[in-house]
């Protein structure tokens, strides 16, 4: 009996020590040390990684991964390539040229199409374009693309013949010579004209005396690609007033820059055989109308007040984003309405003497005009049409103001 409690105490006891001599090792210093001591076993201790010394890891964001390789086709989905080279190889001087035929898919199928059921996607490098989607989006994709590949890839000419007119009344002798368009844009309007009509028209503008020619263009671009033209000048303006560092003057006037003009981007697409002109326009009118003066009265040490003035702009705005598609030997002609004129002149000191009145315009405003005619290839063109330089605008860097 006394042997055997002998041998119990002996294994209890060396269970015991075991049990701490593992603790110490997982932890990597004995209980109750500073981390310098050395272990029951007499070997130095390996210094274990510490949540100092180690960056906590940040977790991925959950997802799941599909155990099926096939993509989704219960709508019927088709993967297709198409060949964009007869079209891109031809244009090794613009930067990305296959963009054109993405932005001209998105405004023929709608960007939603892409991004709502059923399941489909787009892509293009330089030399292919690959679609999957259902059938029906194929035929809309492949009519776009051969547009591209299949029409004449030789740079086209756009003539862009801007101008302002005082009073709308011009439509009065006009009225029977063109042929009314409908366009949704609010307070727009746009009218079909053959060749010989249209230049009757423009005689008649010619003949007034509030008939101002802003631009006269022939714009030379390749089928689909985007032209921006720009015309745009800084107007300073007090916009604030604040404390001088030096303390003297007690305060000092702080500017501000308004850019008051025009952008304008054409983005034409030809059909195949070049009798029918697809084309966006996108339009972007600002003009300073006026300033008005503001005084302000700010405190001064001594209890005195410093007497301050700055400038509220009034700004008069008009944008137009409009798609149009008319027969390729006829003339688009577009009118904004009465709209903010870019160019408005200054109110005259004698103000008082508002001729405006008498002849039915308004100071500031005009109504604009823009006459757009397909040409035909540059090398037909060539003895009175130079290439204007494209003057790009800052745009989104994801969309670049596309869509």
């Amino acid at each position: 009996m006394r042997l055997l409690t002998f041998f119990i105490v002996v294994t209890a006891s060396t269970f015991s020590w075991d049990g701490g001599f593992v603790a110490a090792q997982t932890l990597g210093f004995p209980p109750g040390g500073d981390g310098t001591a050395l272990p029951s076993t007499g070997f130095p201790a390996t210094a274990p990684p510490t949540a100092v010394q180690s960056l906590p890891q940040q977790s991925a964001a959950p997802g799941t991964v599909a155990s099926d390789q096939n993509l989704p086709t219960n709508a019927g989905q088709q993967y297709r390539k198409y060949d964009l080279s007869p079209y891109t190889g031809h244009l090794n001087q613009i930067v990305r040229p296959e963009q054109a035929v993405i932005d001209w898919i998105m405004r023929e199928t709608g960007s939603d199409t892409w991004f709502s059921p059923p399941f489909g996607f787009l892509n293009a490098d330089n030399n292919t374009l690959s679609v999957y989607h259902t059938p029906e989006m194929h035929q809309l994709v492949g009519g776009v693309v051969e547009k591209f590949v299949a029409g004449d890839t030789e740079p086209q000419v756009l003539s862009v013949r801007v101008m302002n007119v005082g009073n709308p009344n011009w439509r009065n002798r006009a009225q029977l010579l063109m042929q009314h368009v409908g366009v949704d844009s609010p307070g727009v309007q746009a009218w079909l004209l053959s060749k010989e009509n249209a230049a009757m028209v423009m005689n008649q503008l010619r003949q007034r005396t509030d008939t101002r020619i802003k631009h006269d263009l022939n714009l030379v671009l390749y089928n689909g690609q985007t032209q921006n033209l720009t015309s745009t000048v800084g107007k300073n303006y007090v916009r604030n007033v604040r404390r001088t560092p030096s303390g003297w003057p007690p305060y000092e006037p702080e500017t501000g820059e308004i850019h008051v003009g025009y952008k304008v981007e054409i983005s034409p697409l030809l059909s195949t055989d070049g009798k029918v002109i697809d084309c966006v326009i996108k339009a972007e009118i600002d003009q300073l109308d006026k300033l008005l003066s503001v005084d302000l009265e700010l405190p001064l040490p001594n209890n005195q007040v410093h007497r301050a003035q700055i400038d509220v702009p009034q700004i008069v705005s008009w944008r137009l984003n409009e798609r149009f598609r008319w027969p390729s030997d006829m003339i688009l002609l577009l009118s904004c309405g009465v709209v903010a004129s870019p160019d408005a002149k200054p109110e005259s000191p004698m103000s008082f003497l508002n001729m405006d009145l008498l002849t039915g315009t308004t100071a500031g405003r005009a109504d604009a005009l823009m006459f757009i005619q397909f040409k035909g290839r540059a090398s037909a063109n060539l003895t009175h049409t130079a290439p204007v330089q494209q003057m790009a605008s800052p745009q989104n860097p994801t969309s670049r103001g596309r869509y």
